[in-house]
């Protein structure tokens, strides 16, 4: 019995990290994901992106206030935008180098 069990075992390891583990770890990178957007708040600053900055809507200043805000929302939304690409581009390095790594492992122990 424990022979079938040891014969087995590349099968379970190999299902582990190519089944389950990225799976896992892809829930882990949404949370992240999910976190970012919290923290830097981009999808607030595309839905409030034509309202004044500091709600003033005094007379003659409403136009003035909704152009600075857009300055400034455009700014943080850049900002916002490259470091969401700076993020996923890590997330994608690690998700494929721990896809590679058995095999970087196996093919390092023949070469």
């Amino acid at each position: 019995m424990a022979i079938k069990q040891y014969l087995f075992l590349p099968f379970a390891i190999l299902t582990f990290w190519y089944f389950e583990s990225p799976v896992t770890l892809m829930r882990y990178f949404i949370s992240i994901n999910k976190a970012f957007f919290q923290l830097f708040s981009l999808p607030l600053f595309l839905k409030t992106y034509t309202k004044p900055l500091k709600n003033e809507y005094r007379e003659g200043l409403v136009g003035f206030s909704i152009a600075i805000g857009m300055v400034i929302k455009t700014g943080f939304i850049i900002a916002d935008t490259l470091m969401l690409l700076i993020l996923l581009l890590i997330e994608a390095i690690v998700f494929i180098a721990f896809l590679a790594f058995p095999i970087a492992t196996v093919a390092l122990l023949f070469i």
